[in-house]
């Protein structure tokens, strides 16, 4: 390993620890020559997992660009980093054992179910990227398909809560009310 301050090959590792899902080893090495302290991440090398695009070219799958997409979906929303890396490595992890070679729609796919359950706001920014929608009325369908679901996470609110009709009680008048939106 060649020291990134003075360009030195001699080093020693002075710490090693694997990472929290064990697929890296961080290791913390001091130059021999100037004393420098430096990090590197050892993992494996997955160059057989391939990716055919949408106009069937192929390129290496790179999982930092799955993480950057995935991220941008959740940019200023209240999701922790941990949440986001755990959600990249099940995707990552599912891909590896699908096939050497995946279709960037199935990446897609999997994101966006990943991301459904997650947050309904990052799914719609992923969707509206990844599903190329051309004009609002897609917004508001994919919005609808989403209101029409059985929610998983009960601390997340509804984007379009149901009103659900009410009887009124026996020998009550049956009065209409009049909702007042803001305006007067």
């Amino acid at each position: 390993m060649r020291c990134p301050k003075c360009g030195s090959r001699d080093d020693k590792v002075i710490d090693s620890r694997q990472s929290r899902d064990s697929s890296s080893i961080r290791r913390r090495r001091e130059c021999l020559k100037c004393k420098y302290r430096f990090t590197t991440y050892e993992e494996i090398e997955r160059s057989d997992l391939r990716v055919v695009k949408r106009d069937r070219t192929h390129e290496p799958f790179d999982r930092r660009k799955l993480a950057a997409s995935i991220a941008k979906a959740f940019e200023k929303r209240s999701t922790s980093l941990l949440t986001l890396e755990d959600t990249v490595d099940e995707i990552v992890h599912e891909l590896e054992t699908s096939g050497r070679e995946v279709p960037s729609s199935v990446i897609g796919a999997k994101v966006l179910d990943k991301l459904r359950g997650i947050d309904e706001v990052a799914y719609l920014r992923y969707a509206s990227v990844y599903q190329q929608f051309q004009d609002v009325d897609q917004f508001v369908d994919a919005i609808h398909t989403l209101g029409h679901r059985i929610k998983s996470n009960a601390l997340q609110r509804e984007l379009f809560p149901s009103e659900a009709p009410q009887n009124p009680a026996p020998g009550s008048h049956n009065i209409p009310t009049i909702k007042k939106h803001g305006r007067v």
